[in-house]
């Protein structure tokens, strides 16, 4: 599904406007995500992990705080109370519009706001955060003795942070002096995720030792490894999503959904005819059809590749599930149709796409094709490949594996 924008009112009344990205697959739960102090909702940690948690199933939105400099609201200072409030905001916000979030995610003081804001979202299931420190003092590194004298002179100071001008008021350093994170952390009772690198030259590895032994169980850690702070790695980032998103299914409501099942396989039976290099005959029970590789890549041409096989198989489910779920409902689905194609992306893990273009032929209205469209997107064979499977293999004798009369 494309992402799309959502604004919403922050926490002190500015409209801020966020990138939403739908659930892929099946439909899990709602999480938002916080960027890191000198970062936005475009970083590269923001649009990875999102985009895994959404293949994972679960939509997640990303939004740059007021603030930051970036998008509407450039004018306004920084502010950690702020940041909570605007998490806050972005929370009854989405659950006003049906998409209420039941994971925070932040990067560094985003992750930091997010243990902060989770004390008053009853209904956030699980906090995780990426290179977050355990004090606000830490923030104050970043900044000037000079800096800080002016704003604590003068009220406030435009303070240049990687390489980009922002403007602190005295209020930031009083919340500074006045959160106890800490605190915070051993008060949430929800699971927690601590990511970091043990190399992280921004926020050194102590931080996360005192957010992960304050946390109350269940909670984990992750190591990245040779990560830096802002995970500009793409391996960095992929691992982080990744494993983001295992943990994250662990802590979502489970899946209810009354979905249509169809036959699981009792056996395939794939056999060389000795025809060329790849051609294959492939049986089950009383159906037959060859499978092979095309002219260019040395196959004979005269059948689906492996991928098309597997294209195949949810092109078929996805139809199947949904003239079921049409007819159970009583909808007036004339015909359905889905086109099915497959595409190794660099840089996404993992690196399978498969995209469905459906053809919904008939009289049905906007809700019906709606609710055609989100059970397609739970089709047997699609919560297969996005949950992944278990393959085992054993060795058998070659008379055992193979029927000599089958291959005529």
């Amino acid at each position: 599904m494309a992402g799309k924008t959502f604004t919403f009112a922050s926490g002190a009344g500015s409209q801020l406007s966020g990138h939403l990205e739908p659930p892929e697959g099946t439909p899990r739960g709602w999480a938002i995500f916080a960027h890191c102090f000198t970062c936005g909702k475009d970083s590269r940690a923001a649009v990875y992990i999102s985009r895994a948690l959404s293949r994972a199933g679960i939509g997640v939105l990303r939004f740059d705080f007021a603030g930051t400099g970036i998008g509407v609201g450039t004018d306004d200072a920084v502010s950690f109370a702020s940041d909570v409030e605007d998490l806050r905001a972005a929370a009854q916000a989405m659950t006003a519009a049906g998409m209420s979030p039941s994971l925070l995610v932040g990067h560094s003081l985003g992750g930091t706001a997010a243990i902060v804001a989770a004390a008053d979202l009853p209904d956030i299931a699980a906090v995780a955060t990426i290179g977050a420190p355990a004090d606000l003092q830490h923030i104050l590194r970043l900044f000037r003795p000079d800096d800080l004298d002016t704003i604590a002179n003068e009220g406030e100071a435009s303070v240049e942070i990687a390489g980009r001008p922002f403007l602190i008021r005295r209020s930031f350093l009083e919340a500074v002096e006045g959160i106890d994170v800490e605190k915070a952390i051993a008060s949430l009772r929800r699971p927690v995720l601590v990511m970091h690198s043990p190399l992280d030259q921004v926020v050194g590895i102590d931080h996360a030792s005192r957010i992960f032994v304050t946390s109350k169980h269940p909670k984990s850690f992750i190591s990245l490894d040779t990560a830096n702070h802002l995970l500009t790695d793409v391996a960095d980032a992929n691992y982080a999503s990744a494993m983001m998103a295992v943990w994250a299914s662990r802590f979502l409501p489970p899946l209810t959904a009354d979905l249509p099942q169809v036959e699981a396989a009792k056996g395939v039976v794939a056999t060389e005819t000795l025809a060329g290099t790849f051609q294959l005959k492939v049986r089950s029970g009383q159906h037959t059809l060859f499978a092979d590789e095309p002219a260019s890549v040395g196959g004979l041409g005269t059948g689906l590749s492996p991928y098309e096989l597997v294209s195949a198989g949810l092109a078929a489910c996805t139809v199947m599930t949904m003239r079921l779920y049409a007819n159970r409902k009583g909808f007036p689905l004339e015909r359905a149709s889905t086109t099915v194609q497959h595409e190794k992306v660099p840089d996404m893990m993992p690196p399978d796409r498969f995209t469905r273009t459906i053809v919904l032929d008939g009289p049905l209205d906007d809700d019906q094709r709606a609710r055609i469209l989100e059970i397609a997107d739970r089709c047997p064979v699609d919560l297969t490949l996005v949950r992944g499977s278990d393959v085992q293999t054993e060795l058998s004798s070659t008379s055992q594996a193979v029927d000599p009369t089958r291959l005529a």
